[in-house]
C-alpha cells in the first residue's frame, strides 16, 4: 500500500511539474512577437554548428524536454560537473522528486503531524541530493584553494627556468595530485586541441569560480596583452594566497566559539526535556497525547533547527 502511494505521490508530482512547464512555455511564446523568432532563427544559422556535442539532460525524451526549459538547469549541470559527481541532471532531479515523494509518503501516515509540516519535510528531505552535489563541490573547491599557492610556486619557478606556460602546466599536471592536476590537465588539452591560451585559462576560471583562480587568470591575460615578468607575478600572488589563508585560519577560530554556542543552545531544551521525562515519568504527556501540545513540540522543533541556521550564518564571516 505505501508503495503504491509513493507511486502515486511521485506520478501527481511528475505530472504536476510537466504541466507547469507546458504551461509556461505557451504563455510566454505568445508573448514573444514572431519577429524575435526570426531572429533567433538567423543567429542559430550564422553561429553555425558546434565542435562538441553537450550531454543530454536525461536519458527520458519526455524529462530532457521539460529540463530544457529551464534557466537553473545549466547552474545545476555545471554544479554536478564540478562536484565530479557522474550524475545527469535528470538523474538528480528524479532522485529529489522521488526522494521527497516517498518522505511525504511516509510522514502522512503519522497523524500526529499537520500537513504542512509533512510538506516541509518532504520538501527538505528531497533538496538533500542536491546538498550532497553541493557539499561535494565545496569539498573540492577547499582541497583546491589548499594545493593552489604551491602550484603557483611552480608555475613560477617554470617560467623563471625558461619553460612556457603551457608546458609549465603540462608539468603542473604531472607533478600534483587532484583536483588540482585534473583541472590544469583540462587546461593544458584545451590548448593542445588549438584553443588560445587565454580562454583555456578562462574556462578554467569558469570550472573553479574562485577569487585566488580569477586572480591568476587576469595576471596571465595582462602578460600575454603587455608583457613582463610573468614569474614574479606568480611568485606574488601565492604569498599574497598564504597570508590570506592565514588570516581566514584565524578568523574561523575566532567564529568556533559562536558555532559551538549555537549547537548547544540548539541542544539544550532537548537534553532538558530528556531529563525531565527520566526524572518524572509522564510529566510531558500530555504534550503527546493533545492535539495543541503536539502542534506546540512541532513548532519549538522549527523554530530550534530555524535558530541554529540563524546563529551559523551569523558567525559565517566571510572575507
Amino acid at each position: 500500500m505505501l508503495i503504491a502511494y509513493v507511486l502515486v505521490v511521485f506520478i501527481s508530482s511528475f505530472l504536476l511539474a510537466a504541466t507547469a512547464v507546458m504551461v509556461a512555455s505557451v504563455v510566454l511564446a505568445r508573448k514573444q512577437p514572431a519577429a524575435d523568432g526570426a531572429l533567433e532563427l538567423s543567429a542559430e544559422f550564422e553561429d553555425g554548428p558546434t565542435l562538441l556535442k553537450l550531454d543530454e539532460l536525461s536519458s527520458i525524451t519526455l524529462w530532457d524536454n521539460l529540463l530544457n526549459r529551464f534557466d537553473f538547469v545549466e547552474g545545476m549541470r555545471s554544479r554536478i560537473v564540478q562536484s565530479e559527481l557522474p550524475w545527469s541532471v535528470g538523474r538528480l532531479t528524479s532522485m529529489m522528486l522521488l526522494l521527497g515523494a516517498f518522505s511525504l509518503a511516509i510522514l502522512s501516515e503519522f497523524k500526529a503531524l499537520p500537513f504542512w509540516m509533512d510538506f516541509l519535510f518532504a520538501c527538505a528531505a528531497a533538496f538533500l541530493p542536491y546538498g550532497y552535489v553541493l557539499r561535494r563541490r565545496a569539498k573540492k573547491f577547499r582541497q583546491f584553494e589548499q594545493q593552489f599557492p604551491d602550484a603557483l610556486d611552480f608555475l613560477s619557478r617554470s617560467l623563471r627556468a625558461g619553460h612556457p606556460l603551457p608546458s609549465s602546466l603540462e608539468m603542473l599536471a604531472q607533478e600534483e595530485v587532484p583536483p588540482l592536476s585534473t583541472e590544469m590537465r583540462t587546461t593544458a588539452e584545451e590548448r593542445k586541441l588549438g584553443m588560445p591560451l587565454d580562454q583555456a585559462i578562462d574556462n578554467l576560471a569558469k570550472r573553479m569560480p574562485l577569487l585566488n583562480v580569477r586572480l591568476f587568470a587576469a595576471a596571465v591575460k595582462l602578460q600575454s596583452r603587455t608583457g613582463g615578468r610573468l614569474g614574479e607575478v606568480l611568485g606574488g600572488l601565492a604569498e599574497n594566497m598564504r597570508e590570506a589563508a592565514s588570516v581566514q585560519g584565524e578568523v574561523r577560530a575566532l567564529a568556533a566559539h559562536g558555532r559551538a554556542t549555537g549547537l548547544v543552545l540548539t541542544a539544550l531544551p532537548i537534553a532538558i526535556a530528556i531529563m525531565m521525562d527520566a526524572v518524572n515519568p509522564g510529566y510531558l504527556d500530555i504534550l503527546f497525547e493533545t492535539p495543541a501540545g503536539r502542534e506546540m513540540v512541532v513548532v519549538c522543533l522549527v523554530a530550534l533547527v530555524a535558530a541554529h541556521f540563524v546563529i551559523r550564518k551569523i558567525v559565517d564571516v566571510r572575507l
